[in-house]
């Protein structure tokens, strides 16, 4: 591989971490509110992303400018359902324009329909018995095959 070809790769990384915060800003939003525990949980996605504060905030200001990119690996397509999920479930709250945005979310990603609401369910249901991405894939995992 080449330079020019790695350097390529990073990109399209930088570009996809980019469109996972602006989906995760919609999530938040999309309810009429954008609380302290949304916000917080933002930052630490756009950190463990490799975006910055500064990125972040140009994100939220322009959401215009960042394409829409579907995850073309199964695991990173997992991890940001799990992410729009979390967010969408962080304030002990789902509301319905927040579930209706998750499955469209989900519908893009290219998860079957008809099982979508029982891996959003199994999803939040992770979330709250403190388990992590990893442990949430494995079990979700059986669900999807």
């Amino acid at each position: 591989m080449n330079f020019s070809e790695i350097l390529n790769l990073f990109r399209q990384g930088k570009t996809g971490a980019k469109s996972h915060m602006k989906n995760l800003i919609e999530m938040a939003a999309v309810d009429g509110k954008f609380d302290d525990l949304e916000y917080d949980l933002l930052k630490a996605i756009a950190k463990r992303n490799g975006i910055s504060d500064g990125q972040l905030k140009s994100i939220q200001s322009n959401p215009g400018n960042i394409k829409f990119e579907v995850p073309r690996d199964e695991k990173e397509k997992f991890r940001q359902l799990y992410d729009l999920v979390h967010m969408m479930t962080i304030d002990n709250s789902v509301h319905h324009e927040e579930a209706k945005l998750c499955n469209l979310f989900a519908i893009k990603f290219g998860y079957p329909k008809e099982k979508i609401d029982d891996l959003i369910e199994s999803i939040q249901g992770n979330i709250q018995n403190g388990q992590n991405y990893n442990e949430a894939m494995t079990r979700v995992s059986v669900m999807l095959n």
